[in-house]
């Protein structure tokens, strides 16, 4: 700990014993002598009082128990930049007498002896080569000296300076001109002053294309008026900082992929309009948001929304997403691909996760990730087809009828199953037989009666068997090796299916069981080795 006092110490980020604050006062507490800081703590269960001392008010806390006064040689004021980089990266000074070797350099025309002299050569060589700096939790504070980064480390593209005793952007600024190369920028859980006007010098992060701002106090307007110094800038990261999106981007952020929002508890569908023109935008995090709805308005059914055009990557976890309208929305994103919608009383409900899955794939026509799991072809063939049936008695109910002439149902089902008739198109009407009635879980109800061929074997007769439509691939090959006399790593199988003749479909995930694939009564599982 320093026994010094810095003088701008009011605003400064100090650490005690591994634990966080910022000053807000300094000086005289009554009746004990002396010099005290009065501190408020980031973790509030750490403080004692609310800056008040027997009757006084010294300094304001946000919690009641946020603040603390605590002798200045007991704080960690931290150390500035390029001293944490030696501390982390720079070769050891201490070389014995016998390693030592004398130089002479000239400087001006006199002949100068040196000692050791190769080290500090060596020791400047080694920081100018990195590229990569990671100084998390090494108590920087400042930049330092004025032109010693740019001396001593130009080359330097990546930084992590996350939860350290940064203060303000604009010692962030000091740190980022010196390094003309910075394209990545960690200042997460660093609680900074941000200017309420553009403050950033030009060149100061030309060259910066990932910014990670998480747990930093930023507000959104602050956001804005730092944002024109980023002229290049990709990906920015603001996940927990109480941010609410009140005012549109104009001639900024546009050039960023990825804009992360979670964990913002004030964000809503409203203030996400703001945002939804940012032309370059392709993944967009609002997981933890407390989201739980979304109209685009200037789109209606079938149609494309002009929001968010180059939206292709969406996370929605951890929201309070309940009502399939939501998943109906998200069908009108343009450019939409990939989709998270985990831990959602949505997706959390009575129904299996199976059947849920089924469900926003059918929703979602362009979908083809979700959940991090890939959509294969016959992943969403299968789900359109049982999203067909599931809904298929509320379609007829609704005016739904297998001649395409009649087939009118009304707005509310059209409302609430906005691609079911596409699909109709698709894959035909769905007829009565088909259609799926919620009925006791038996091992009859869900018995499929196949034909078997050998298309290979053409002396095999063709059998017909009852399998439950639970059981997996691989259980199937083991039961056709035990009937055929067929090691069971040789056998490939597929299926046929009546209503799609010359298309056969093959059952290639073993794991998978056949109502995966849409194996239904009468279709021929075909077998080959």
């Amino acid at each position: 700990m320093s026994d010094t006092l810095p003088l701008d110490v009011i605003g400064r980020r100090v650490e005690v014993n591994g634990e966080f604050a910022t000053v807000l006062f300094s000086g005289i507490v009554p009746p004990v002598a002396g010099l005290w800081l009065g501190v408020e703590w980031d973790n509030p269960e750490r403080g004692k009082h609310d800056g008040s001392h027997e009757g006084t008010v010294y300094f304001k806390c946000r919690h009641p128990t946020g603040g603390s006064f605590i002798r200045p040689n007991k704080v960690n004021f931290g150390m500035d930049f390029l001293t944490a980089i030696k501390n982390r990266y720079m070769v050891e000074d201490g070389l014995s007498e016998d390693d030592e070797q004398e130089y002479t350099v000239t400087i001006g025309n006199k002949p100068v002896e040196t000692v050791g002299f190769d080290s500090i050569i060596k020791q400047q060589s080694q920081l100018s080569k990195l590229k990569e700096v990671s100084l998390r939790n090494c108590a920087v504070s400042c930049a330092g000296k004025e032109g010693g980064i740019a001396k001593a480390c130009q080359n330097i593209t990546v930084i992590d300076l996350a939860k350290n005793l940064l203060s303000s952007w604009d010692e962030v600024i000091c740190i980022a001109q010196q390094l003309k190369h910075l394209e990545v920028l960690d200042l997460s859980e660093n609680k900074l002053k941000f200017p309420s006007a553009s403050s950033s010098l030009p060149g100061a992060f030309s060259t910066l294309k990932v910014l990670v701002l998480n747990r930093t106090g930023i507000t959104w307007a602050e956001v804005l008026h730092c944002a024109p110094g980023w002229p290049v800038l990709e990906e920015l990261y603001l996940s927990a900082n109480n941010i609410c999106v009140l005012e549109r981007p104009t001639d900024v952020l546009h050039t960023v992929k990825l804009l992360d929002l979670s964990s913002n508890p004030l964000v809503d569908e409203n203030q996400l309009f703001l945002i939804a023109y940012l032309p370059r935008l392709e993944l967009l995090n609002l997981s933890n948001t407390g989201i739980s709805s979304i109209h685009f308005a200037d789109a209606g059914i079938g149609c494309k929304t002009s929001m968010f055009p180059s939206l292709q990557y969406l996370l929605v976890n951890d929201n309070q997403i309940s009502h399939w309208s939501f998943i109906n929305e998200l069908d009108k994103l343009q450019s939409l691909h990939a989709l998270s919608c985990l831990r959602n009383p949505l997706t959390e409900g009575s129904k299996e996760a199976q059947t849920i899955r089924q469900f926003i794939i059918a929703k979602i026509g362009q979908l083809k990730t979700l959940d991090k799991c890939v959509i294969l072809p016959e992943e969403r063939r299968g789900a359109e087809l049982d999203y067909q049936k599931a809904f298929g008695n509320e379609w007829k109910k609704a005016g739904g009828h297998q001649d395409p002439d009649k087939n009118r149902p009304n707005e509310d089902f059209v409302a609430a199953h906005p691609r079911y008739q596409l699909l109709c198109h698709k894959y035909g009407a769905p007829e009565d037989g088909e259609f799926k009635i919620q009925q006791p879980c038996t091992l009859k109800n869900q018995l499929l009666t196949l034909r078997i061929k050998c298309p290979n074997q053409l002396e095999q007769k063709v059998l017909e068997k009852q399998l439950p439509d639970s059981m997996t691939v691989q259980k199937v090959k083991g039961m056709m090796s035990r009937v055929l006399k067929v090691p069971v790593s040789d056998i490939v199988l597929s299926y046929e299916s009546p209503k799609m003749p010359g298309t056969e479909i093959e059952l290639e995930n073993d794991l998978q069981p056949l109502q995966f694939y849409s194996v239904e009564n009468g279709d021929c599982l075909l077998v080959r080795w």
